[in-house]
Order: structure tokens, then C-alpha cells, then sequence
């Protein structure tokens, strides 16, 4: 008891596992006399290592050396840890049978599970023999109810030990079970305390970002320190940013596709060997053998994920884990157990489970930062929405009451005209002035009227034949401008779906400003041309006209915003504003591009039939 007594003290002294290890090895050594002590640790894959190891020098040392899972299968795991203590005092006994065979009350076979008598599997004896061992004895190493590793002891020669000696092993070797798990528990908690704290700086930057991906960027070292990452990539909205040492976007995005597809029903997911269960990944494995990786929406494929570099290591296996024995039509234990080095490649460090627990973290914390900022998004679109109803009445009403009084100016102008004969040119003038400009308010008014409209009426949508539609709106445009040299080239354009109407609209905005615009070249040019391109169809209109410079690009869509001076050409300033309103309106992008002297082009796009669906009602 007082050596017992002074272990557990110098165990509780230990500041690392190893330490305890190495302890735990020192001490049976010593109480039982066995001629080598391995301390022999279970990795994820069940293959073992040995850690800590005490000696004579009467057989060879295996410390460091590593031994394939297929060594200690798993029921022979399942035995070691329902039964700790498992001792073989001399490997060439000679078995003795049970008599009788069957329990006469049960007609079944003994259960000898536990018993500590209880005959070996001749394999493992054949393994001992291989081995060199005479005897040996297993107590195991059981950490937080799980099998963790095994406290091995071989002799060179039959050994003996009574039941106090194993006893008192059972206990030194629980000891050291609950030293493990402390700590484990206790680099877990400092792990998880630093973390936090990462965590804590990340979730500030996200709140106060504009959006979450900008606010991790902001603290990428922060992102790349929360689980050891050497760089890290955020997927989200199409959106692709890299952060420290990361894989190109082609290779990301590959990654983010198998995740889609073959781990489609995960939130999170990490491994250290990415090559063995995505093929493609052997190709940048240099780059990234290890991933985690977790998703941040459950509609749009959303990731972030962290990598971490391949890390190249020589492992000493006792014996060639990878052959096998075969006499007699059975497999037989390897009979060589000499160090036998392999390099391994396509692996990183391992992800903790302190790691791995503050990515889950992470991810909850932006799924809840998306979740508010959709709320107060669609509150706010509410808000937008009624607002947006009322300023349409508003102007609806304005506009349509103000087009009574502008006429009412124009024909009494005109009727003043007529009536005072004896009025002077100058008189004459300001008449004419009045009269223009109550007809231009009067324009501006329809104008607004029409597009305060559009937003109250309904789409109509089906197929519309472009073709027809732009022949119609150049014959209407051109009955004005019969004096023009104009140079039209309008290729054969794909069907359209929509509203006929409005797509109309759109066409005599377009073609009336290429007109507008180009009155100043002789000849004018203007051209017209369509396509498909995946599920949208693209219309193009381009001038030779007078352009615009491009810095001012952003401003071509307002309504009222106008590039030119009002006095050189005519116009209210609502067209285009028109013309993008109608376009968004059937889902559809409208972009234009310019050059001051040498004309502009306007393209916009509308879904394919296929997405029709998608046109807002």
C-alpha cells in the first residue's frame, strides 16, 4: 500500500500524459517483475502504438514502434474491455478440458469470459511464440468507459503472479485511467478557453460587418487560429474568398461539390486524409490532406471549410503490417516483428475535438447572424414594400391630376394666339415658350404616369417574337425621321417570354434613343442582334451615336438622370428607368456600355422559357 500510495502521488505530480505513461511503465515493471512493460495506445484506427516502455534488457524494445489493428482484433478489444486484468503465466501449458462439456441444467458451454483460468486462442499463443515471450500479462487502460490502450507485460520465461499482484496492477493501471482522462479534460478545457476567446472576437466582427463572410475576413488570422488551419475559403451566394494558404478556387469548388454530393446529409465534416474518400483530392494533397468544413445554408451550397498541409511521416511498425501469413488454409500471426519503417503521405495533423467543437460553434453562430439579419431583412422589405405602395398612389394620383391643368395651359395659349392678332413677335414668342413647355410638363407627366403605373400592373406572360416586335417599333420610331440616312442591321432575334406589351416598351425606348442619339452621324448605324447563353436569351442594341463616358455608367438607369444637356436633345429623363423597371420585372438584367464620340450599347437578358417560373407576377 505505501508503494501504491507514492505512485498515485507521483502520477498526480505528472504534468503530461507521457509522463504518466512513462511512470505507470517504470512502477509494474518493478512490482511484478516482468522482463519488458509496454504501454500500448490505440489510435482512431485501432492500430496501436507503444508510448512508454520499462525493461531488464531479456527482450528487445519496441518503444515507438506501432503494431496493425489486425493484431489485436476487434474481439479480442471487446474481451479486453469487459475483463481488464489478462494473464498468461507460461504459453506452452497444456490446456485442460471442462468436464462435462455442457452445463447438464443448460445444455450451453460454460462462459468462461471472465474467468481468469480460462484457455488462449492458440493464434495468440502463436503470436507470443513469434514474439518471444513466455508470458505476459494485459491490464487495460479503459478512459471515459472506452478501451484507450493496454498496459503490456512479457518475460522471456513462464512467470507467475498471484492475485495481489494483479490486484494491485488492476488498481495502478486505473489509476492511471483517471489520470488520462484529467488530463485530457484539463488540455480539452485550456483549448477550449483560448478558442472561446477567438470565437468571441469572431462572432464581434460578424455582428458588426456587413455581412458575416466580410466580418471573418476582416479577422482571417482569428478564422485560421480558431482550429489550427493553415488557410481556409468561404463558398457562399457564388461568392469565392480565399485566406491564408489555400487551394485555387477550381479545387475549392470541387471540394464544396463533393461535399453536395456525397456528404449531402452533413451539417459538418472533417478528416485528416481527404485522398481516401474524395479520389480527386490526391491532386492537391500536398495543399490540403486535411479538411473541416462546415455548412452555412441549407438552400444554396454554402461552405466555409479550413485546410490543413500534408504532413509526411516515417512510421516504425513492428513487423511488415501489411503481409500476411497464410498455412494450412488459415492466416497465422506475423513471425517477424523486427522494425520495419513506411512513409506515410496524404495526411495532416489530426482535428481535435476541441477544434472540431469550435467550428460547430462557429457555424451556429452565423446561422444564427443569418437567421436575424433575414428577419430584419424582410421586415425591412415589408417596410419597403408599403412604402413603395404608397409613393405609386402618390405619383399615380399627382400625375394624373396634374395632366388637366398642363393642357388646359396649352389650349389657352393657343386660343390667346388666335384671338389677339395685334400681338408683337415678342409677345408671339413667350406664347410659343409657354405652349412648349406645358406640352414637355405634359410629357413628363405621362411619363411619370406610365411608370408609377408599372408597378401596379400584372404580367402577362408567353411567347413573344422579337423579330415582329422590334420590325413594329422601327417602322413606328422611323415615321418621324423620314429625312434620316440610317444604317439598320437587325439579325434574326430568339423567341422571347414575357409580356408583349411591355417588352414593347422596352423596344421603342431603346430604339427611339439609338435614333435620338446618332442624329448627328451621316449615316447612323444601329444594330440589333440576339442569343441564347445557358437559361437566358441576351438582346443587343448598338449606336454610333454620340456615347457616354462610362464613369458616369451607374447614373444611366435613375429616373430623371440624364448624360447629355436637355437643350441639345429632347427628353425627360424616365426611359431608361422605364426600360430597367420592365426588364427586372420579368427577372431579366439590363447593363450598357459607352465610349464619348463613338456610340453605346444597351443589352439586356430575359429567362428562357425553362425559368418562366421565375418572373415576378
Amino acid at each position: 500500500m505505501s508503494r501504491l500510495r507514492a505512485f498515485v502521488q507521483l502520477l498526480g505530480r505528472s504534468s503530461t500524459v507521457e509522463d504518466s505513461l512513462q511512470a505507470t511503465a517504470r512502477f509494474i515493471q518493478e512490482l511484478t517483475g516482468f522482463d519488458r512493460v509496454l504501454v500500448y495506445r490505440f489510435d482512431e484506427g485501432w492500430n496501436g502504438q507503444v508510448a512508454a516502455e520499462a525493461g531488464n534488457g531479456a527482450l528487445p524494445s519496441y518503444l515507438d514502434l506501432r503494431f496493425p489493428a489486425s493484431d489485436i482484433p476487434a474481439q479480442a478489444r471487446a474481451l479486453y474491455a469487459s475483463s481488464p486484468v489478462r494473464l498468461i503465466p507460461d504459453a506452452a501449458y497444456q490446456p485442460v478440458p471442462i468436464e462435462p462439456a455442457l452445463n447438464p441444467e443448460t445444455q450451453m458451454p460454460l462462459d468462461l469470459s471472465l474467468a481468469q483460468l480460462r484457455s488462449v486462442s492458440p493464434v495468440h499463443l502463436e503470436y507470443m511464440r513469434n514474439m518471444g515471450t513466455a508470458a505476459s500479462m494485459s491490464v487495460s487502460i479503459m478512459v471515459d468507459g472506452r478501451l484507450w490502450g493496454l498496459v503490456a507485460c512479457h518475460s522471456a520465461s513462464p512467470h507467475h503472479m498471484g492475485v495481489t499482484t494483479r490486484d494491485a496492477c488492476d488498481f495502478t493501471v486505473q489509476s492511471l485511467s483517471m489520470r488520462i482522462s484529467a488530463q485530457q479534460r484539463e488540455q480539452e478545457a485550456s483549448s477550449r478557453v483560448e478558442l472561446g476567446r477567438i470565437t468571441s472576437r469572431l462572432l464581434t466582427s460578424m455582428a458588426t460587418g456587413t455581412s458575416w463572410p466580410e466580418g471573418l475576413v476582416y479577422v482571417g488570422q482569428d478564422l485560421l487560429a480558431q482550429v489550427n488551419a493553415d488557410g481556409a475559403a468561404i463558398i457562399t451566394e457564388g461568392i469565392y474568398t480565399a485566406l491564408g494558404n489555400c487551394l485555387e478556387e477550381e479545387d475549392v469548388r470541387a471540394v464544396v461539390s463533393w461535399l453536395e454530393t456525397d456528404r449531402s446529409e452533413l451539417d459538418h465534416f472533417a478528416t485528416s486524409n481527404l485522398a481516401s474518400e474524395m479520389v480527386s483530392a490526391t491532386s492537391f494533397a500536398g495543399r490540403a490532406s486535411g479538411i473541416a468544413a462546415i455548412r452555412t445554408s441549407e438552400l444554396y451550397p454554402s461552405w466555409l471549410i479550413w485546410f490543413r498541409q500534408e504532413v509526411i511521416r516515417t512510421v516504425k511498425w513492428g513487423g511488415n503490417p501489411h503481409k500476411l501469413v497464410t498455412e494450412a488454409g488459415r492466416i497465422h500471426p506475423r513471425k517477424s516483428f523486427d522494425t520495419w519503417r513506411e512513409q506515410v503521405h496524404q495526411h495532416s495533423i489530426p482535428w481535435t475535438q476541441a477544434e472540431l467543437s469550435a467550428a460547430r460553434d462557429l457555424r451556429n453562430a452565423i446561422v444564427g447572424i443569418v437567421l436575424r439579419r433575414a428577419e430584419e431583412l424582410a421586415e425591412l422589405t415589408s417596410e419597403l414594400q408599403r412604402s413603395n405602395k404608397e409613393l405609386e398612389a402618390f405619383s399615380y394620383s399627382v400625375s394624373h391630376d396634374l395632366r388637366a391643368p398642363f393642357r388646359h395651359i396649352v389650349g389657352f395659349a393657343q386660343l390667346l394666339g388666335e384671338r389677339e392678332t395685334s400681338l408683337d413677335s415678342k409677345s408671339r414668342h413667350y406664347l410659343q415658350n409657354i405652349s412648349e413647355s406645358a406640352l414637355a410638363a405634359g410629357r413628363l407627366v405621362d411619363d411619370l404616369l406610365n411608370f408609377s403605373q408599372l408597378g401596379r400592373t400584372s404580367i402577362a406572360l408567353k411567347k413573344v417574337d422579337m423579330n415582329k416586335l422590334v420590325e413594329e417599333v422601327v417602322k413606328s420610331v422611323m415615321l418621324n425621321q423620314a429625312d434620316r440616312q440610317i444604317e439598320w442591321h437587325v439579325d434574326k432575334l430568339p423567341v422571347a417570354w414575357g409580356d408583349a406589351t411591355l417588352l414593347r416598351q422596352v423596344w421603342y425606348n431603346l430604339v427611339e434613343n439609338a435614333v435620338k442619339y446618332s442624329r448627328d452621324r451621316s449615316p447612323a448605324k444601329i444594330s440589333v442582334s440576339g442569343s441564347t447563353k445557358e437559361d437566358s436569351i441576351i438582346y443587343c442594341i448598338t449606336d454610333n451615336g454620340v456615347g457616354f463616358d462610362m464613369a458616369y455608367v451607374g447614373k444611366l438607369f435613375g429616373v430623371f438622370q440624364r448624360l447629355q444637356r436637355a437643350e441639345d436633345f429632347e427628353g425627360t429623363g424616365i426611359g431608361l428607368a422605364l426600360v430597367r423597371r420592365i426588364v427586372e420585372r420579368h427577372n431579366g438584367t439590363i447593363k450598357a456600355s459607352g465610349e464619348v464620340g463613338k456610340g453605346a450599347t444597351f443589352t439586356f437578358a430575359l429567362p428562357t422559357p425553362e425559368r418562366k417560373g421565375r418572373a415576378l407576377a
